[in-house]
């Protein structure tokens, strides 16, 4: 089961058909231990569009897994656990960034 703060790779269905993307478990244990999917959100490449104040540009990047520098989105979906393949995890310092962007875009305390 992929842990909160995972990079997993996930199917993501798009325009053109269907794109294997690296994204960010952001569900907790507690949802794992009910449900047999995880919520993700996507990380990108394409920094140049990441510049909404929800966004952030990963700083360990490589450390977690992947090829290219990449940036957190808040573009959230949900996955089976089981077609979710870790590939890294995010540093403490990306982790923390990445959660307070999303208490940012998300209505909860």
């Amino acid at each position: 089961m992929p842990q909160p703060g995972d990079v997993v790779l996930v199917d993501f269905v798009g325009a053109t058909g269907v794109k294997r993307r690296p994204t960010v478990v952001v569900s907790s244990d507690t949802y794992h231990s009910h449900r047999p999917d995880v919520i993700v959100s996507v990380l990108t490449t394409q920094l140049a569009l990441a510049r909404s104040p929800t966004d952030y540009m990963l700083q360990d990047w490589a450390a977690a897994g992947l090829h290219a520098p990449s940036a957190f989105r808040v573009y959230i979906s949900t996955r089976l656990a089981s077609d979710a393949d870790v590939v890294g995890h995010l540093t403490e310092r990306d982790w923390q960034e990445v959660q307070s962007r999303l208490k940012l875009a998300l209505a909860v305390l």
